[in-house]
């Protein structure tokens, strides 16, 4: 064979290669390109009952920017109507309608289904309990959330944290507080476990929703609630009838709210769906703390223009009623298992948690 025959048969050969190497690497290249593209989201539309009302601030008024902010991340293809108190079922209805499936989710606070199992109060808000940094820190690092998650499985229940509100106020009174003997005989409306230790001091307590509180004190129902913050409580006009506000709020310096969503149909969500959810909550999260700490000062400035005297607890009163929280703790943790659980979990990581708040942080007092 002549070397010019050979060098043109050469050149065939590698030209056919390479034609079919481009060949299999388009071919290749092309089912790629064809993959199965990902399934297209369907438009999502949700049922939220509340237990507060949309007007009323922070509580209220994140649970409707929570829907706002889902339809947002979702391109409108994800939509959670908010209903009003009362508006689906009775506010002291929503854990059980969304258990069994009624509605899709409810706005609210762990709290409230203290009835159900007192161990719940403690993803509320805790007597003499933690900052909300240290509180997010136990929830989210230190077992908190699994045993929240482990609590609400049986019912048929999944929580996902949607906010978190500054610390209350301790309550409104008629007439000044000056000792623990003023306290006895009173009665007086009070969040979760913090109306336990009322108890104990000889407070008789009752737990009523927001629309509730204001004509159960004009008609002399009760003598005394707390409700909420500063600037909450302004818009309520619980000043209107008793002028004595009271502070610290021992009962609740951090306070955590909720979206608790029917289990079933949170499991047949998509990642995307749950995380859409998990952001705009956590969102939620960073809009409470910083809205929270910025509108307290200006509504306690009106109050006191109003003629609201503003109190502090004389520091025997608040040991009295820290006496009374340790014996509740006691109590619970002896006939509740599930409380005793938390409680473990919850003291253990402030116990070790306190080399750091005792190091890091100035204290003020």
């Amino acid at each position: 064979m002549s070397t010019a025959r050979s060098f043109g048969i050469g050149i065939v050969g590698i030209a056919l290669g390479v034609a079919l190497g481009a060949f299999i690497f388009s071919d290749r290249g092309s089912s790629v390109d064809k993959a199965a593209p990902a399934p297209v989201e369907k438009p999502l539309k949700w049922k939220m009952g509340s237990a507060y009302p949309g007007a009323v601030v922070q509580i209220g008024s994140l649970g409707k920017e929570l829907t706002q902010k889902i339809d947002r991340i979702s391109g409108g293809m994800f939509k959670i109507r908010f209903y009003e108190p009362g508006a689906l079922v009775p506010s002291t209805g929503l854990f059980d309608a969304v258990s069994q499936g009624s509605i899709e989710a409810a706005w609210s606070t762990p709290g409230y289904w203290f009835g159900k199992n007192s161990a719940f109060a403690m993803f509320s808000s805790v007597p003499f309990g933690p900052a909300a940094g240290e509180y997010f820190a136990w929830y989210y690092y230190g077992g908190g959330k699994a045993l929240m998650d482990a609590l609400y499985k049986p019912h048929n229940l999944k929580s996902v944290i949607c906010t978190t509100i500054a610390p209350e106020a301790s309550g409104w009174f008629r007439k000044e507080i000056k000792s623990l003997d003023d306290l006895k005989g009173l009665r007086m409306r009070f969040f979760g476990l913090g109306g336990r230790v009322m108890q104990k001091l000889g407070v008789s307590t009752q737990l009523l929703h927001a629309k509730e509180i204001y004509p159960a004190l004009e008609t002399n129902a009760i003598d005394a609630t707390e409700f909420s913050m500063p600037a909450i409580d302004l818009k309520l006009g619980f000043y209107q009838i008793a002028k004595h506000y009271y502070f610290p709020g021992w009962h609740q310096q951090s306070t955590l709210l909720e979206l608790l969503i029917n289990r079933d149909v949170w499991s047949k969500l998509s990642d995307k769906r749950k995380a859409q959810i998990e952001v705009a909550c956590g969102d939620n999260v960073r809009e409470g703390l910083a809205q929270g700490e910025a509108i307290q000062f200006a509504a306690l400035n009106e109050l006191k223009a109003k003629g609201v005297i503003l109190h502090r607890w004389p520091p025997e009163i608040l040991a009295a009623m820290r006496k009374a929280w340790d014996q509740v703790v006691i109590e619970e943790r002896a006939k509740n298992p599930d409380f005793e659980k938390v409680w473990t979990s919850y003291a253990g990581f402030r116990e070790n948690y306190r080399i750091w708040r005792d190091l890091g942080y100035l204290k003020h007092e």
